[in-house]
């Protein structure tokens, strides 16, 4: 297919009568060039270039070419002038997400959003937020909340404790307190994404409990749902809680997390109590 690049190489070489200035004039090498303008004439069908010692005249094919060429490039400079005094798009505002953090939650989040500029979303873990917040590849992350991040840009948005998860119809679903062993034949299902599934494979594993798994999944809502479907429990935050699904305390199993807004330290204003950001983050986490 015939490109716009095509023809204003192809003007270049005829408004310069020579491949080297021309190449020169469009900052890219001869043989690009060269290679550029043989595509052309295949997709023309026809040689376009009689290539002589000192300079290059165009054949019967290329002077047809010309005007059209001009006449195209005319067009594409008024289309471009026309948009020349356009604000430009605003860039979107980055937030970074812990794998982890309800959707639920974050679907009202992003719906209670009223920032000027749009928002984009990417996942990540807690260590890869943080480097990424570094780096200036994101504005700001909903993610853990350590006691060091009162010292930078921050918001605490949920404090929670890690509950044993299963089907509303479960045997133990009316339970208040379940031991460990009260688990032991249960099938489970592993939360990769978990930020304390090291911690709760030993605490299981300290007390005897090794029980069979019927998913190992970093996909949360996939585990929930095979939660409610009663194909196993599995320990989580009680955020991670939707309809068909209760949680039950576990003896002993005292694991909690906080989730915050941090916001990158060229962006305090981002997490400031009534910015905007701020104020969606409030209403999808109460």
């Amino acid at each position: 297919m015939m490109k716009r690049a095509h023809l204003r190489q192809f003007l270049a070489v005829v408004e310069t009568g020579n491949f080297t200035r021309a190449a020169e004039r469009l900052a890219i090498s001869q043989p690009t060039l060269s290679a550029a303008i043989a595509e052309l004439e295949r997709l023309a069908g026809a040689r376009l270039f009689l290539r002589e010692r000192r300079q290059v005249r165009l054949t019967d094919a290329g002077a047809r070419l010309v005007n059209h060429a001009r006449a195209i490039e005319r067009e594409f400079r008024a289309a471009e002038a026309a948009f020349a005094d356009a604000p430009a798009p605003l860039k979107p505002l980055r937030l970074g997400v812990l794998p982890s953090v309800a959707t639920s939650m974050l679907s009202a989040t992003v719906r209670r959003w009223t920032g000027a500029q749009p928002l984009s979303l990417s996942e990540g873990a807690d260590a890869e937020l943080r480097r990424k917040l570094g780096e200036g590849q994101i504005d700001a992350a909903i993610t853990l909340l350590r006691p060091e991040d009162a010292d930078r840009p921050s918001l605490s948005l949920l404090d929670e404790g890690y509950r044993l998860l299963m089907a509303a119809d479960h045997p133990l679903a009316t339970a208040a307190v379940l031991d460990a062993r009260d688990v032991a034949a249960e099938t489970m299902i592993a939360r990769r994404s978990c930020e304390v599934l090291g911690e709760t494979s030993r605490w299981f594993t300290q007390r005897g409990v090794r029980p069979p798994f019927f998913l190992r999944s970093s996909n949360d809502d996939r585990c929930m749902e095979m939660v409610r479907a009663g194909m196993g429990v599995t320990t989580a935050p009680q955020s991670l809680m939707r309809d068909g699904v209760v949680a039950v305390a576990l003896a002993d199993y005292d694991f909690r997390r906080t989730l915050g807004l941090i916001a990158a330290r060229e962006r305090p204003d981002l997490a400031k109590e009534g910015s905007p950001l701020a104020e969606a983050c409030g209403a999808g986490f109460s």
